[in-house]
This record gives C-alpha cells, structure tokens and sequence, in this order.
C-alpha cells in the first residue's frame, strides 16, 4: 500500500530549498517547476530539477516534478530533461479534458525508453483547478493508467469561476467535496489543496481534518511545519487502530460462532464495518513499514 498523505512543494529554482528537503518527512516530495518559479527562472529550475531529483532519491526521498501545463509549451522540455529511474512521477497542473492526460501519457511513453525507465512506470496527478475539470474529474482520473491521484487546486478554481478566495473556505466547499468522490469512483487517492496559512498550525489542522472527513487521503503542503499535522490526521490515531483490531477479532470469532453480524459497544457490526476496519489496519502496517 502507498502512502499518500503529505505532498511538500518545493521550489526548483531554490537550491538551499532543495537542500532542506533532504531531510523533510513528506511521502512525497514536489519539485515544482510551476506556479512557485518566476516565468524567467522556468529554465534554471527545470535543469536544477534534473540534478535534484536523483540527491533526493538517494536521501530515501520519494519524489515527484510539477511540471508546467501543456498550454504553456514547457512540458515536453521538462519531461525530456527530469525523467530517470529516480524520479516517482510528475504533478500536472491546469488538466482540463482527458485529452491532456492522454498527451503527457504519450510524452512519457516515447522518453521512458531512451532514459531508462521501465515503460508506465512514471505516475500522474492530475490537478483537479477548473469547472470543466471539476465535471470530468472521473474521466480525467481514469483517462492513464499513470494517473494515482487527483488534487483539488482551491486558488485556480476560485479564478477560473471568478469568485473571492477567502480564509474560511465556504466557497469551495462544494467542488472540494466532490473531488475525493470522483477520485473514489475512479480508485485513485484524492489530495486535498494546500492551507496557505502556513503559520497558523491549529487552523491547519482543523482544515485538514475536514478534508480527510470528506474523503481526502493526503494533503499538499506549503512548508515543512505543516507535515507533521498532515502525517498525523490522515494516519489512524492509536485509539482507531485498537478499536478496528477489536473489531476484526470479534468478527472473526462471530464468524467461528456461523453469525453474520455481532453488536458491539451497543453498535451493529457487519461486513462493511469490519472491512473499514480491515482497510484501517492495513493502512497503519503501511505506515509502520515505513519507518521501519
């Protein structure tokens, strides 16, 4: 099982950035190339990207490039120049029909060979930032067998509909719900937009547990202060991995017993409780293989 709970940008064109990132405890790291780069540092980030990306692999770091979107003409330039054994995958932004998707699909398919990748081997997440996007995420999600996650881009969105972004959110609450439920329909993990208000940790922590309530498995960040609270809130707490462990003992003895359903702490169990927590159980043996 992969974890996708914490997603860090981290510029491409900042060097003492890139450093830092060595030891950041993202699950996966973003070398961006986008929307944190000036227009006249585009090259230089991408040529430090090349470079950076394998440093980072080998520091144990899972990594991934925003590249830039294919209206701007700087995509295949940059996937010519990233892709490599070390790199995880690439972060497209402005995805507005599957037509995209099946483009840098097909940009991938044509340099993995002559960089040394396995072919398919590099994963997608396609940014969820417009109506038109909003309406065909499913297809969109489902549109590569490279695409692993959408992300809901909060700031796009709120420009693409010509609507005030403010602090409290309330204006993309119902885009932002809909997004994790296309990315469920299609298998895919759902990453919820990052919280601009990276110093205000307790406001960050409230957003993001809203975020794993609508279904959200992960969660960009913005600074390195904030992935501890993502790792924490999108990972069973110790009280919800006991509780499930109850559960599924409880079953399997129901299940000895020839019952069907059991009560438990004055609550019906059955079969889609106990595959939750079935689900839940694998979810933290992930995690603990991680550290491991």
């Amino acid at each position: 099982m992969e974890l996708y709970r914490s997603f860090i940008f981290v510029p491409g064109n900042r060097e003492n950035m890139l450093e830092k990132a060595r030891n950041f405890t993202a699950d996966v790291v973003m070398v961006d190339l986008e929307d944190s780069v000036p227009s006249g540092e585009k090259t230089v980030a991408r040529d430090m990207a090349k470079e950076w990306v394998p440093i980072l692999r080998r520091e144990g770091q899972r990594v991934m490039v925003r590249v830039n979107s294919l209206d701007t003409g700087l995509t295949r330039s940059e996937l010519e120049a990233i892709v490599s054994p070390d790199l995880y995958g690439i972060s497209l932004g402005k995805v507005e029909s599957t037509w995209n998707i099946r483009d840098v699909d097909r940009m991938l398919s044509a340099i993995e060979p002559v960089a040394g990748v396995a072919p398919g081997s590099i994963k997608i997440v396609a940014w969820t930032e417009s109506a038109i996007a909003l309406i065909d995420a499913r297809d969109i999600a489902t549109s590569s067998p490279r695409v692993i996650a959408l992300a809901f881009g909060a700031e796009d969105f709120t420009n693409d509909m010509g609507i005030e972004r403010s602090d409290t959110g309330e204006e993309v609450q119902v885009p932002r719900s809909l997004v994790p439920v296309a990315a469920r329909a299609a298998n895919v993990a759902s990453l919820d937009s990052p919280f601009v208000l990276f110093q205000d940790l307790d406001a960050l922590r409230a957003d993001a547990k809203r975020a794993r309530q609508m279904g959200y498995t992960g969660k960009h960040a913005i600074h390195p202060s904030q992935l501890d609270i993502i790792n924490e809130v999108f990972s069973p707490s110790n009280e919800e991995t006991a509780y499930a462990r109850k559960i599924v003992e409880a079953w399997e003895q129901a299940e000895a017993d020839g019952r069907g359903s059991l009560a438990m702490d004055g609550r019906m169990v059955d079969v889609p409780v106990v595959k939750r927590a079935q689900n839940l159980l694998a979810f933290a043996d992930a995690i603990e293989a991680q550290k491991r």
